[in-house]
């Protein structure tokens, strides 16, 4: 298959273009973006920390498929589709539990830990059952960092300590390994295509003209850059005086941070991990989020928090780290509503006919990374307007 990956010159002819209105709301082209994109892609679960025993598990839930991964007695942490493999029954309901063998609800068939089958009640009505050919199908589980991912295919993508590669000298002195989780998994619906969040996230230009708070934090300070896997944006706190009283909370009442150096005690970075998850890391606390695709036109947002424990602290210190976090939190919240208004309209916009591609501005360059990697995975999407109803299941012809 010829692809028009360059012109003459050598350079792309759609590198200063974004991606097509179309692929934000057609249900041909999600399906194939989910097999070439989501499914070989790594995903957040949890923190190593949340998983201390063994039996212990957490479940994520996507593309139709439940993961579920769990520490063995072994001490090991192992990733498996939730998928008896007698009748296809969830084996575990819920996000979170601890289970010394996984038993189905269903007809009773166990499993260990470590995912063999190891209990079928009336084992000798099934003659031609293989035990060691039925235990759990695995899934690729990684940790970086205390966390832990997952992914349903191996394609050979990188690792997600290779797509932090260039900016581990950043984050380890966050001490990711330490933290724990400090609030529970929250679930928020959107009405939006999985990459308008992504979009959204690492989008700089729209910072000072939307989010009145964060450019009153920042200053001039805020600014993005992309490298091969991994969006980082960033901004310092001022020191203006705040007229907004939660900022100006924040403000005066974030601690020193004794494990983090100058540099790092009033810098928020924002690192989006290629396709669909970010870490946004402060002095005070690191929040994760990630959006699931549900449909051409839905999603989830999946998000976490977690910090250091605050047992080494004394009582008028947990105090006030516990005001700057909730400070924090108030924060954002306005942040993320002024961001959810932003991803509605644009959604809505998408589906106009009189849209096709916009321009990418020379300093958009994580707008035009993740398009220069979208159009390498699926060809198709280089085409201004979407090609006929059953082009994914006929010959690939040239673009």
């Amino acid at each position: 298959m010829a692809h028009r990956f360059a012109d003459a010159a050598g350079t792309d002819p759609d590198d200063n273009l974004s991606l097509p209105g179309w692929l934000y709301t057609d249900p041909e082209y999600f399906e194939v973006e989910m097999d070439r994109v989501i499914r070989p892609s790594w995903q957040i679960m949890c923190h190593e920390s949340d998983l201390p025993n063994p039996g212990d598990y957490h479940t994520l839930d996507y593309l139709g498929e439940s993961v579920i991964a769990i520490r063995g007695n072994d001490g090991a942490i192992r990733g498996f589709t939730n998928v008896c493999r007698h009748r296809a029954m969830r084996l575990v309901d819920g996000p979170t539990g601890c289970a010394k063998k996984l038993v189905c609800p269903y007809h009773a068939w166990a499993y260990e830990t470590d995912g063999r089958l190891t209990g079928v009640p009336m084992r000798a009505d099934y003659s031609t059952l293989d035990m060691k050919e039925n235990g759990l199908a695995a899934v690729d589980v990684a940790l970086w960092r205390g966390f832990v991912f997952v992914r349903l295919e191996d394609r050979g993508g990188p690792s997600v300590a290779e797509m932090m590669a260039p900016y581990e000298a950043e984050v380890a002195p966050y001490r990711f390994e330490d933290m724990r989780t400090i609030s529970p998994v929250r679930l928020r619906d959107r009405q939006v295509n999985w990459k308008n969040v992504g979009d959204n996230y690492s989008d700089g230009l729209h910072i000072p003209v939307a989010h009145a708070g964060l450019t009153r934090l920042f200053g001039r300070s805020y600014g993005i850059e992309a490298q091969d896997w991994v969006d980082r944006m960033s901004g310092y706190l001022d020191d203006n005086p705040r007229s907004n009283f939660w900022e100006a909370v924040y403000q005066k009442h974030l601690p020193r941070v004794e494990h983090l150096p100058d540099s790092h005690q009033r810098l928020w970075l924002y690192y989006k991990l290629w396709p669909n998850q970010a870490f946004d890391i402060y002095a005070d606390q690191i929040d994760f989020m990630q959006w699931l695709p549900i449909s051409p036109t839905t999603c989830v947002l999946r998000e976490m928090a977690f910090a250091l424990p605050d047992d080494g602290l004394a009582e008028d210190e947990r105090r006030t780290m516990k005001l700057v976090r909730y400070a924090n939190w108030r924060i954002n919240r306005v942040v993320n509503a002024e961001d959810t208004w932003l991803i509605t309209n644009v959604q809505q916009g998408m589906a106009s006919k009189s849209y096709t591609v916009g321009p990418i501005g020379d300093s958009e360059v994580c707008l035009r990374s993740f398009a220069r990697k979208i159009r390498g995975l699926i060809p198709e999407a280089r085409l201004h307007r979407a090609p006929a109803p059953g082009w994914s299941r006929r010959p690939r012809a040239a673009i």
